[in-house]
């Protein structure tokens, strides 16, 4: 019960609070862009919208760079705040130009996968990450490379 009314944050607990958001996030993200990656794929016409003057097969490789290529790096942890950014502005591109028009259940989707990918820009990855792992590796390979300077 101590636990649950502590008001300080562990930074175990936060960590692995962020490894769920990151896999949940982009796990959920794949299973929207997997499908735009066999359409873009797929020798068919492409049905999709333009955006802001390019072309719809311009746009769909975008959505899918994001959602397939960023949401794959979220997931392991490489380059989390990079990977978020083309996320963050597909998310708003959907919601607010897509779905502009539309009733807010429409925009809603986007604007709940926004709230995490945001959270992740401003966080980062956590420990349990290869940011972190390659952060640590770089930090220590610099510390010996000093050392042996000396």
């Amino acid at each position: 019960m101590n636990k649950l009314l502590n008001l300080y944050q562990n930074s175990k607990n936060t960590d692995l609070a962020l490894l769920v958001v990151r896999i949940t996030v982009a796990g959920l993200m794949l299973t929207h862009g997997l499908p735009k990656l066999d359409m873009l794929l797929s020798s068919d016409p492409v049905q999709f919208p333009a955006v802001f003057g390019l072309s719809t097969s311009s746009s769909l490789a975008l959505a899918v760079f994001a959602e397939v290529v960023c949401s794959v790096l979220i997931l392991v942890g490489l380059g989390t705040r990079l990977a978020v950014i083309p996320l963050i502005f597909t998310m708003l591109i959907a919601a607010f130009y897509i779905h502009g028009a539309d009733p807010f259940a429409k925009k809603e989707p986007a604007i709940l996968y926004l709230i995490p990918y945001v959270m992740l820009l401003l966080t980062g990855s956590g420990k349990f990450a290869l940011d972190h792992l390659l952060q640590h590796k770089i930090l220590q390979a610099v510390y010996v490379r000093r050392l042996s300077m000396e």
